[in-house]
């Protein structure tokens, strides 16, 4: 990676910004609905979900243990963001340090755990989903939970094997040695 001209590294920093970008926005959403439902915890003397339209139980305790789960599931994913967009910042800045000889597999390890993070999050968020809709009870809870295994499976699956890619074939060296022996060649004829 840092053998390539710094104008070629342009779309892997264009990439991981906007993948830094997304981080710090869904960070951003994570944490305002964390103080949302803290704000609705500490300042909520009766619940608004005790309904009869609810099924289940509706006890205080039980609503406490749902919101506090909820909470928990958006605080996991606020911090998983946070630890993504510094991978990413990282790895944004091992690509851009000049003139200097950092292996590649540093820059590696960085996006992959900056892209584990990025996973962890996202499944916080879907499990959060899950979790709000068990506040209406355990049926959307259930039926929630279904259609988040079929699009988790449908999304992680991949039936394509990975493209190997190659870099491209430099041919510095050898236009480096065509024009060593075309000097020479000159040098001998001319000289």
């Amino acid at each position: 990676m840092m053998q390539v001209d710094p104008k070629d590294r342009g779309q892997a920093l264009s990439v991981i910004s906007s993948n830094t970008s997304a981080a710090m926005s869904l960070s951003s959403i994570c944490l305002v609905l964390s103080s949302l439902i803290g704000t609705w915890i500490g300042t909520s003397s009766e619940t608004v979900f005790t309904s009869n339209l609810i099924y289940g139980d509706t006890s205080e305790s039980t609503i406490a243990i749902k919101h506090i789960t909820l909470l928990i599931s958006f605080l996991v994913g606020f911090a998983a963001f946070i630890q993504t967009t510094r991978c990413f910042v990282n790895a944004n800045f091992l690509i851009t340090m000049p003139n200097a000889d950092i292996p590649v597999s540093y820059v590696q390890k960085t996006v992959l755990a900056g892209s584990n993070f990025w996973s962890l999050g996202i499944r916080a968020i879907y499990f959060a989903i899950t979790l709000l809709l068990w506040i209406f009870g355990p049926i959307p809870m259930f039926v929630s939970c279904v259609v988040t295994v079929v699009v988790l499976y449908n999304l992680d699956w991949n039936s394509n094997p990975l493209h190997e890619f190659q870099p491209l074939a430099s041919n510095i060296l050898v236009k480096i040695g065509q024009e060593m022996r075309e000097v020479g060649q000159e040098n001998e004829g001319g000289g």
